[in-house]
């Protein structure tokens, strides 16, 4: 087969690999019909991921056609199509029993991690991948959802609801600010409204992405990049500062502003996966009652959301601006890599001849 695999910082290239094979009796082999590219396959390329080793194929967010299954498999079968999931679960440990599937102690890529594709086993950006208890980590995709808005339920539209909305404590009522209308933060806007929030403010440098934010459920949008963007916030509170902030960059600048605009006794949700510390003034915010939460996501929510999507009460087909096929994996990974210019959010990675990108 043919998968896009990592060679050290900064390398990566379009290569024929092995073709995958059952390993254990709950695995089954997927036909990756569909991938997409995440921020965080930008981080690895940037050598912030040191546990991904060279020769990985990267990539944790997928569609596909089951091919084969283990022995111990028995609520899937050949042809199923279905969602991979970004996060393993094997189902049984201490951790899976609460849904924190994040941190499977399954032993599959190592104890406690739940992430492993395209991080401690090979990965989704390749026209076949291997996947460890499959039973709990695919999701069958029901007739009328297809593969653009399925493939937003691998990552990013559970990590935007679970650790954006639900950890942020989102109410009925809430002004929420969601820092950062890149993908995440717009599946963050386009689920706070399942708990009721009121008003939804998205704040970005990019003003074709806070246009974009209005789509997905933004009530009102501020430009970062203004001298007043505080003061346009708080004026949409009257003075108080939002209930929850919702930071969805990952750069001290952007955790910073959420800490500025949430009210006393707020919530604060990072979201956003960050390379570098960020400094938290603990002498100034243990006066405010601030509550700050972050973490991977679990995707226990996948489930809910997906009946969500294909009832069309969730857009997640809008989430994909361009699409490519699998021979143009560089050429995808160049366009996410430069959103701000090209007006990427999702790229789509299909088998077959495909689309040409959209402009």
């Amino acid at each position: 087969m043919k998968a896009l695999v990592y060679h050290g910082p900064g390398k990566k290239s379009w290569q024929e690999m092995p073709d995958p094979k059952i390993v254990g009796s709950a695995d089954v082999i997927v036909r990756v019909d569909t991938t997409t590219i995440c921020g965080t396959d930008l981080h690895i390329l940037k050598g912030d991921v040191p546990a991904v080793q060279e020769g990985r194929i990267l990539g944790h967010e997928g569609v596909g056609t089951i091919m084969e299954v283990g022995s111990a498999v028995a609520t899937l079968a050949v042809g199923d199509r279905v969602i991979i999931s970004c996060i393993k679960s094997c189902g049984h440990c201490v951790n899976c029993k609460i849904d924190l599937y994040s941190h499977c102690l399954g032993d599959e890529g190592a104890s406690g991690i739940g992430w492993v594709f395209g991080h401690l086993i090979d990965g989704t950006q390749a026209e076949y991948v291997r996947v460890p208890y499959a039973e709990n980590s695919l999701y069958k995709v029901p007739a009328g959802v297809t593969d653009e808005e399925a493939v937003m339920l691998s990552d990013i539209l559970p990590t935007g609801f679970e650790i954006g909305v639900q950890y942020g404590g989102v109410k009925p009522g809430d002004v929420v600010a969601v820092i950062g209308a890149g993908p995440v933060g717009l599946a963050a806007i386009a689920t706070a409204g399942l708990y009721g929030a009121g008003t939804i403010i998205a704040i970005d440098l990019d003003q074709n992405r806070l246009e974009q934010a209005r789509q997905f459920g933004a009530t009102d949008v501020v430009v970062s990049g203004a001298a007043d963007w505080k003061q346009q916030v708080l004026a949409l509170t009257d003075g108080a500062g939002v209930d929850v902030a919702i930071e969805a960059v990952g750069v001290p600048e952007t955790f910073t502003m959420a800490i500025e605009v949430v009210r006393p006794g707020g919530n604060v949700a990072n979201v956003g996966v960050h390379g570098k510390p960020v400094e938290l003034h603990l002498e100034n915010l243990w006066i405010q009652n601030i509550n700050i939460s972050m973490g991977l996501v679990n995707t226990n929510t996948t489930p809910m959301l997906l009946k969500l999507v294909a009832q069309h009460k969730i857009p997640a087909g809008k989430l994909a601006t361009h699409r490519f096929r699998f021979d143009q994996f560089v050429e995808a990974y160049d366009t996410f890599a430069r959103a701000a210019e090209t007006r990427a959010l999702k790229v789509v990675i299909s088998r077959g001849e495909g689309d040409a990108p959209l402009t």
